[in-house]
C-alpha cells in the first residue's frame, strides 16, 4: 500500500520537517512500531525548474515531412520570454501552460535541454498531461485554464499541480485489510504516535431510494452470503469531460493507479481512501434494476478488460434485465461502461464474502484492486459514506447533481462478542500489562467493552474481521503497547539432549557430499502419476485434496522426478555440467489403506493417546530418501586435458560416499529400475537388505524431458541405509609393511556380472587381500564371441611382514580358482 504523505495528513496531524525523505523515514518508523513492513518511498519522478508559462505568440510552419509545428514566443518569468518548439495544436495565445526548462527531468528519465530542432533552437519544452506524469492524455499540451487554475507567470508548476508530494510504501499482511486504504494507514498511525485520528468515513449521508435491488444467492458457501450489504446512488447530469483535477491525478499516481477519467478516477480515489471498492455504471444503459446471484451454467461476460469469460456457478455476478454486466467484487462489465456520452451514474458500493471473491479472481486469472480489498476483508459499514463520499465528489468535480434515486440494504454478519478471561493477555504474551493498558487498547482499536466478573466481552469493530479470538486480542495489545515490551530470552536447552543419530548422520551426509561437488536443490514434494508410473508402476500413491497443479496432484514416491525437472529448468538456462542433490520425504502409503481423519482435534489441550495414535496412523509412511543427478562433464576440458564426462561410475562413487558416512558396507549388483537403462542399473544393498539403486535414465525418458542421452542418477533409501549402518565408524589401522600389488585378467561369459566375479576372487584370496578394484572390461578382438575380460587390480598386505611375490600370486590364484568354480572363469592369455 503507498500512502501520500499529503493525503494522510488531511485525516492525522503527520509532523513535516520541511526534508521529504526525512518525513518519509519518520511514517515508516512509526508504522513498523505497530507491524506495517517498510517496502519504499515513492517520489513523482521529475525535478525542476518547471514554471507556469503564457504563450505571448505562435507561427505555425509547414514542414517538409508533412508536419506542421508551432513556433511559440512562451513567457515564462517577468520580463523573460523563451523560444519553444511545440507540435501540439489545441492551445491559443494567452493560454497559461505548463513549461520545462532545461535541466529539468521529467518521468522515463527525460532530460530537457536547449536544443536546435526544425530551424530553431528550442529552449524549453510545453508539457503534457501525460509527460508530467499525471495521466495518459496525450492529445496535446496541458492548459491549465482547463482545470480551473490561473496562476501567476514563473509559478513553480510542480507545487501547483501537487507533484511535489512523496509516498511511503508498506507491505500489509492478507490479515489486515482495513490497512489497505488511507482511512486504515492513518488510524494505525495514531496508534502508533497517539495522534488524533478523524475518521473520513464520518460524514452525513443522504438518504435515497426507489431503485430496485436484489439479493438471491440461493448457494451460500460455508454457509455465508456472498453479498449482505449494497448501497446504490445516482447522479444526474455530470459532465465526463471535464478533467481530473491534478491534486487528484497526481495522488492516484503516487498510489500506483493510473488516471483514467475523472468519474473512474473519482471511484479510485475513494476505495483507497476509505478502503472501499467502487462501481459507476452508466445508469442509461441498464436495463432495469439490479439482481445479485449466482452464475447460472453456460453464462458469459465481456469484462472492461475485453474479454469474454465463461463462468462458474461459484462466481458471484451483478445483473440487470439483460444478464450479466459484472463479476462481484472483481470487474464491471463492458455493457454499463462509462464512456464520453455518460450523463447519469449509478454509483454502487457493496460489501462481499471473501473466499467468493478471492476464489473467483484466482479462478479467472483476473486479479484487481478491488477483489485484494475483498477478499482480504472490507468495512461492510463503510459502504454507506463511501458511496455518499463519490457523490460529493461527482457533484464538486463533474458538475453532477444528487438525485434521491438509489437503495440501501445493509445485512452484515459483523463481528461476534468474544470472552477475555482476566489474565489471558500476560499468560499468552508473556508480559505483565496494567488493566488500563489493556482496555485503552481495545478501546482504541475501536472494540465495545463489556466488563464481566471474570474479565470482559470485547465486541470487534466492523472493520477488524481478523479479530476472532482472546489471542488475537492479546496480540492486538501486544502490538500496540509495542513489542519491545516483550523480553528477548533464549530457552534453556534440557541437558543430555541434542541432535539424533539420525540427524547427525544427514547432515555429515549433505557435508560429504557438497565437499565432493554436488550442489543440494529442493524440488516440491509433488508428482504426477505417469511420474509415479515410471519410477514405481502401479504402486499406490496420495492424492492432494486441494492441489497447487492439476498434473502434479499426487505427493512423491521418489526423488527422481524432482531433479529431472531441475535439471530440466537449469539446462534451459545454459547451466549444462550439473551434479545436484536432495535428501527429503517421499510418501509411500500401503495399498488398499485409507488414509486422513475425519476431524482434526482442537488445539485447547494436549490430545489424548488413542487420538494422536490415529492421527499417526492416518498418515503414510514417509521415510527420508537421498537422491542424486549427474549430467554433462564432471571436470571440464582443459589445456592438454579432455573434459571428463560425469555418468554411473560417478552415481556409484557417490553412493558409497553416503555410505561410508552412515557406517555401512555397500554391496553392488546387476539390478533394473523401471526409468533408469537396463545394462546399466545397480542395485545397491547392505548385506542382503536392498536399500537403493544408482545407473543411467533412460534415453528415452531423458529425450522426453528435454535432457542429454547419459544421465547419472542415484536413489537411496537413507532411513534404511542409517539402520544398517554403525553408529560408530572405526578409522582403520595405518599399515606398517608395503603393499604387493598384481593384476588379474580372467575371462568370463558377458551375462556374468563384473561385482560377482569380484566378490569370488576376493572370497578365495583370503584375509591377505586389501583391494580389489576392476580397472578393466574388454569385449572385442582376441576373445570368443560371447565372451569378456575382466582385469582387477589386486593389492595385497600382511600386517605382521613383508609379503613375497610368491605369496602375493599364491593369493591371486587362490581367487581365481574360486572364480573358475564359479564361473568358469579362466585366465586370460
Amino acid at each position: 500500500m503507498r500512502i501520500p504523505l499529503s493525503w494522510l495528513r488531511e485525516y492525522v496531524p503527520v509532523p513535516t520537517t520541511g526534508e521529504a525523505r526525512a518525513d518519509a523515514d519518520a511514517l515508516h518508523a512509526a508504522l513498523v512500531k505497530v507491524g506495517l513492513e517498510e517496502e519504499d518511498v515513492h517520489g513523482a519522478a521529475l525535478t525542476g525548474p518547471i514554471v507556469v508559462g503564457q504563450v505571448l505568440e505562435f507561427v505555425e510552419e509547414p514542414q517538409a515531412n508533412g508536419k506542421t509545428i508551432r513556433w511559440c514566443q512562451v513567457q515564462t518569468a517577468p520580463g523573460e520570454v523563451r523560444g519553444i518548439v511545440c507540435g501540439a495544436r489545441n492551445f491559443h495565445v494567452g493560454d497559461k501552460v505548463v513549461v520545462t526548462l532545461p535541466g529539468a527531468v521529467l518521468p522515463g528519465p527525460f532530460p530537457i535541454a536547449a536544443r536546435t530542432t526544425y530551424g530553431h533552437v528550442s529552449d524549453g519544452m510545453i508539457a503534457s498531461a501525460r509527460e508530467l506524469g499525471l495521466g495518459d492524455d496525450h492529445d496535446g499540451i496541458l492548459r491549465l485554464t482547463t482545470l480551473g487554475l490561473d496562476p501567476e507567470v514563473g509559478t513553480d508548476a510542480i507545487a501547483l499541480l501537487g507533484l511535489d508530494d512523496i509516498a511511503v510504501e508498506v507491505n500489509v499482511t492478507p490479515d489486515r485489510g482495513y490497512a489497505l486504504s488511507i482511512r486504515g494507514i492513518a488510524r494505525e498511525y495514531s496508534h502508533s504516535t497517539g495522534a488524533v485520528f478523524r475518521d473520513p468515513a464520518a460524514l452525513p449521508t443522504t438518504p435515497a431510494e426507489g431503485f430496485r435491488v436484489v439479493v438471491d444467492d440461493r448457494a451460500p458457501i460455508r454457509g455465508r452470503r456472498g453479498c449482505d450489504a449494497f448501497v446504490t446512488r445516482v447522479v444526474r447530469g455530470i459532465d465526463p469531460s471535464r478533467p481530473t483535477p491534478p491534486w487528484m491525478s497526481s495522488r492516484l499516481q503516487l498510489a500506483g493507479i493510473r488516471s483514467i477519467s475523472l468519474v473512474v478516477d473519482i471511484t479510485n480515489y475513494v476505495m483507497l481512501e476509505l478502503g472501499q471498492p467502487i462501481h459507476a455504471y452508466d445508469l442509461a444503459a441498464l436495463q432495469g434494476g439490479i439482481t445479485v446471484r449466482r452464475a447460472a451454467p453456460g453464462e458469459t461476460l465481456e469484462t472492461l478488460d475485453g474479454q469474454t469469460r465463461t463462468l462458474y456457478p461459484e462466481d458471484l455476478l451483478i445483473t440487470d434485465e439483460s444478464g450479466p454486466i459484472g463479476l462481484a467484487g472483481v470487474m464491471g462489465g463492458a455493457s454499463t461502461e462509462i464512456s464520453d456520452s455518460t450523463v447519469d451514474v449509478l454509483i454502487e458500493a457493496a460489501h462481499f464474502e471473501a473466499v467468493t471473491i478471492a476464489r473467483t479472481s484466482r479462478r479467472h486469472k483476473l486479479p484487481s484492486e478491488a477483489s485484494r480489498r475483498f477478499a482480504r476483508g472490507v468495512d461492510p459499514l463503510v459502504a454507506e459514506p463511501a458511496a455518499q463520499r463519490v457523490v460529493d465528489l461527482l457533484v464538486e468535480l463533474a458538475g453532477g447533481t444528487v438525485d434521491t434515486l438509489g437503495s440501501r440494504w445493509i445485512d452484515a454478519m459483523l463481528p461476534t462478542a468474544i470472552h477475555l478471561p482476566e489474565g489471558a493477555v500476560d499468560r499468552l504474551i508473556g508480559v505483565d500489562f496494567s488493566l488500563d493498558e489493556i482496555t485503552d487498547t481495545l478501546t482504541a482499536i475501536g472494540c465495545r467493552l463489556e466488563v464481566q466478573t471474570d474479565g470482559w466481552q470485547v465486541t470487534p469493530p466492523s472493520w477488524r474481521p481478523d479479530l476472532v479470538d482472546a489471542p488475537s486480542l492479546a496480540e492486538e495489545v501486544a502490538r500496540i503497547v509495542g513489542y519491545d515490551r516483550i523480553p528477548a530470552v533464549l530457552p534453556v536447552a534440557p541437558p543430555g539432549r541434542g541432535l539424533t543419530r539420525e540427524q547427525r548422520v544427514r547432515r555429515a551426509v549433505a557435508d560429504a557430499l557438497a565437499a565432493s561437488g554436488f550442489t543440494e536443490v529442493l524440488a516440491y514434494p509433488f508428482s504426477s502419476r505417469d511420474e509415479i508410473a515410471l519410477t514405481d508402476g502401479d504402486a499406490p500413491s496420495v492424492a492432494l485434496a486441494n492441489p497447487f497443479d492439476s498434473d502434479q496432484a499426487q505427493l512423491r514416491r521418489s526423488l527422481l522426478p524432482g531433479l529431472t525437472r531441475i535439471a530440466h529448468r537449469n539446462i534451459a538456462r545454459g547451466l549444462t555440467d550439473l551434479a545436484v542433490f536432495e535428501i527429503g520425504h517421499v510418501f509411500q502409503p500401503e495399498t488398499g489403506r485409507a488414509y486422513g481423519v475425519d476431524a482434526v482435534p482442537g488445539i485447547q489441550a494436549r490430545p489424548e493417546a488413542p487420538v494422536l495414535d490415529a492421527l499417526e496412523h492416518s498418515i503414510p509412511a514417509q521415510p527420508w530418501y537421498l537422491a542424486a543427478l549427474l549430467v554433462g562433464d564432471r571436470r571440464p576440458r582443459g589445456i592438454g586435458q579432455a573434459a571428463e564426462p560425469g555418468g554411473v561410475a560417478d552415481a556409484l562413487a557417490a553412493a558409497h560416499l553416503v555410505a561410508n558416512v552412515a557406517g555401512a558396507a555397500l554391496r553392488v549388483a546387476q539390478g533394473s529400475h523401471p526409468a533408469l537403462h537396463p545394462g546399466r542399473t545397480a542395485a545397491l544393498f547392505v548385506g542382503d537388505l536392498p536399500v537403493g539403486v544408482a545407473g543411467e535414465l533412460l534415453p528415452a525418458v531423458a529425450l522426453e524431458r528435454d535432457l542429454p542421452r547419459r544421465v547419472g542418477m542415484l536413489e537411496l533409501d537413507l532411513d534404511a541405509l542409517m539402520a544398517a549402518g554403525s553408529s560408530a565408524v572405526e578409522a582403520g589401522v595405518i599399515a606398517g609393511f608395503p603393499a604387493a600389488t598384481q593384476d588379474l585378467s580372467l575371462v568370463v561369459a558377458e551375462s556374468v556380472p563384473a561385482g560377482a566375479v569380484r566378490d569370488a576372487v576376493v572370497e578365495g584370496a583370503g584375509e591377505l587381500l586389501e583391494s580389489a578394484t576392476l580397472v578393466d572390461d574388454y569385449r572385442g578382438t582376441g576373445l570368443e564371441p560371447g565372451t569378456k575380460s575382466l582385469t582387477l587390480a589386486l593389492r595385497f598386505r600382511a600386517s605382521d611382514r613383508t609379503l613375497t611375490a610368491a605369496e602375493a600370486t599364491e593369493a591371486k590364484l587362490a581367487g581365481l580358482a574360486v572364480a573358475a568354480d564359479r564361473f568358469g572363469a579362466t585366465l586370460r592369455a
